[in-house]
């Protein structure tokens, strides 16, 4: 990780040349940008140095800008109003990085996690091996794991890593063997269950001239929460607090005293713009989420925090348990922003000087350069995936929101959930009378403008597999109607109190949200209505819904209560199967109403 013998030697050309001039100013002038001597370096090297710390967190194998309104970030204006920008995409996100690091001879680049995982068809059909080969032309230098990296299991995980072709799709281009990541990913505290030992590495240290800086990594303690048991299996994850406090006393006892922490959990900002303050009106006063307690409960060993999680963008200093400010960053997702953290290394202490740290948001723009080598690998696996990603599957008169929608119901989520339940309806594929779907899982809007030459209005496989891309096995099972409205509550108590996990619903149930009270009541239990009748708490109900939360996935512990259990077809499947039975090119599918879910703020 290292810089190349080339740019060592031009350096040392630089400074040669500049011995030679007469004046210590005119030796400082020509001295690399961020090497300026803050100290009492008698013509030795300087005390201090600048380190350059680019991050970003959730590029979900967003190799493409993404579509929609899920590719804008807001920008609030001098005036107060907001703006939309549209971000993101591997092109530009190269060429964000490449100009960032010049000028800077120690420039280090980090991510927080879910860089692969719910990824569009480009990425996922080919199981994310064209978003590791562009991390690696990104020059990424380490990431910590996120909770998607576990979606297809430790073994793929280890692939992902290490190298080699898939072990059932096999290699995907001629003479060509998948090389994995030439960077390492980290899992401080995720454990194998046999041996008790790390499943990856806990921590690496990335060096410089003298200059060392360690990074730990770690995913949510949460991850099996929110995880199908398949990508956990045999597996523990542990606190990230208490892991990241023991190795920072490790690297600390081996030398290393400037340490950042990747943290794959996040919080929520009080604004959705980009360049909120949120240290207004006072140190991490904007900011709050589990993030906050985790930052205020890590040891002043760790200088920096980089964060992500909940797609969210945030630059705060929250106190650390000795109540010194520290950097708490978040670069949004899909790559539409990168963070630029300016970390001053002193040479003697070989510790950051905490006071200096400099940080701040920049926006992946689109109306930059692109960057030509991801511009090759993006068309290269574009013609393998072409023959698959362009097949029609329905038309839609307008933009369909879902990612893009900030409301308890989603126009998309109506349309995912009944065509889960129009698909297991019938009484030889379940019988389903109403259906759950996950807020979480629905990853992109479907969007009317054309992606590629298809047409405006055309829905492409590649563009449902971008909105479904877990390919999730559906399940319908028998629930009591007292665990149906159990379930409602838990959208917003328990786990899910903090942060609702609304469940988008099918048509013919419906109820009020009241938001103005607190936990379980928020879901006023004597409007819950199936079809126009009241839910009968004795009666049994036939529920269709993802594998996911039928193991009572993201704190839905009711639904994975479940019996009598028939697994059906995917959910893409039935998503396809619906926009082909509801739509043609004359007649396109309208956006439904949002009229299931009464919202009283």
């Amino acid at each position: 990780m290292s810089a190349t013998p080339q740019k060592n030697r031009a350096t040392r050309r630089v400074l040669a040349a500049a011995a030679g001039l007469a004046t210590v100013g005119a030796l400082v002038a020509a001295m690399p940008a961020g090497a300026h001597d803050r100290g009492h370096g008698h013509g030795h090297k300087p005390r201090t140095v600048d380190v350059q710390l680019l991050s970003f967190n959730d590029l979900h194998g967003n190799l493409e800008p993404p579509a929609g309104s899920a590719g804008n970030v807001s920008e609030t204006q001098p005036d107060g109003t907001v703006k939309a920008i549209p971000a993101g995409g591997v092109e530009y996100l190269a060429t964000s990085l490449r100009t960032a690091r010049k000028g800077n001879p120690y420039s280090v680049t980090a991510a927080g996690g879910d860089m692969v995982g719910a990824s569009p068809l480009l990425s996922g059909l080919f199981h994310d091996e064209p978003t590791i080969e562009a991390l690696n032309g990104l020059d990424l230098d380490v990431t910590a794991v996120g909770n998607h990296e576990f979606d297809e299991g430790a073994a793929e995980l280890a692939r992902l890593q290490n190298g080699g072709c898939h072990p059932v799709e096999g290699c995907y281009e001629k003479g060509k063997k998948f090389k994995g990541a030439d960077f390492p990913y980290l899992a401080a505290n995720v454990t194998k269950e046999e041996t008790g030992r790390p499943l990856l590495k806990p921590y690496t240290v990335w060096k410089k001239n003298g200059v060392k800086i360690g990074f730990i990594g770690v995913t949510l303690e949460g991850t099996p929460d929110i995880v199908t048991a398949n990508g956990v299996k045999g597996l523990k994850f542990h606190d990230e607090v208490e892991t990241i406090n023991r190795y920072a006393r490790e690297l600390d006892r081996k030398g290393v005293k400037s340490i950042v922490a990747l943290i794959h959990e996040g919080g929520a900002p009080a604004s959705t713009s980009y360049n909120y303050d949120c240290d207004s009106p006072g140190a991490g006063d904007g900011i709050s989420g589990p993030i906050v307690d985790i930052a205020k409960g890590i040891t002043p060993k760790v200088d920096a925090l980089v964060t992500g999680h909940t797609h969210q963008a945030y630059v705060c200093t929250v106190p650390d348990p000795s109540g010194q400010p520290r950097m708490v960053t978040s670069a949004s997702s899909f790559g539409k922003l990168y963070t630029d953290t300016t970390l001053t290394y002193d040479r003697r202490t070989k510790d950051i000087v905490r006071t200096s740290v400099k940080s701040a948001n920049h926006v992946v723009t689109r109306d930059q350069a692109k960057a030509t080598d991801m511009t090759r690998l993006i068309d290269r696996w574009n013609k393998l995936a072409a023959p698959i990603a362009s097949k029609p599957q329905g038309w839609i008169s307008a933009d369909i929101n879902g990612r893009g929608s900030t409301a308890p119901e989603k126009p998309l989520g109506n349309v995912i959930a009944d065509a889960q339940l129009e698909g297991l309806a019938p009484a030889d594929k379940g019988g389903a009378e109403v259906a759950f779907m996950n807020p979480g899982g629905i990853r992109a809007d479907l969007v009317h403008k054309a992606s590629g030459s298809e047409g405006d209005g055309v829905v492409t496989y590649g563009e449902a597999f971008t909105v479904q891309p877990f390919t999730n096995m559906m399940n319908v099972v028998d629930l009591t109607g007292a665990q149906l409205v159990t379930a409602l509550q838990q959208q917003v108590s328990g786990s899910n109190e903090a942060s609702p996990k609304i469940l988008q619903v099918s048509e013919g149930l419906t109820y009020t949200l009241d938001l103005t009270k607190s936990g379980a009541d928020r879901v006023v239990a004597d409007t819950i209505k199936l079809n126009g009748e009241a839910i009968d708490p004795a009666r049994t109900y036939r529920v269709a819904m993802n594998e996911f939360l039928a193991g009572g996935g993201d704190g839905f512990a009711a639904l994975g209560e479940g019996t009598n259990k028939l697994v059906g077809a995917s959910d893409l499947d039935l998503f396809n199967a619906y926009l082909a039975a509801h739509s043609t090119a004359a007649a396109p599918l309208v956006p439904p109403a949002t009229d299931r879910i009464t919202v009283i703020q």
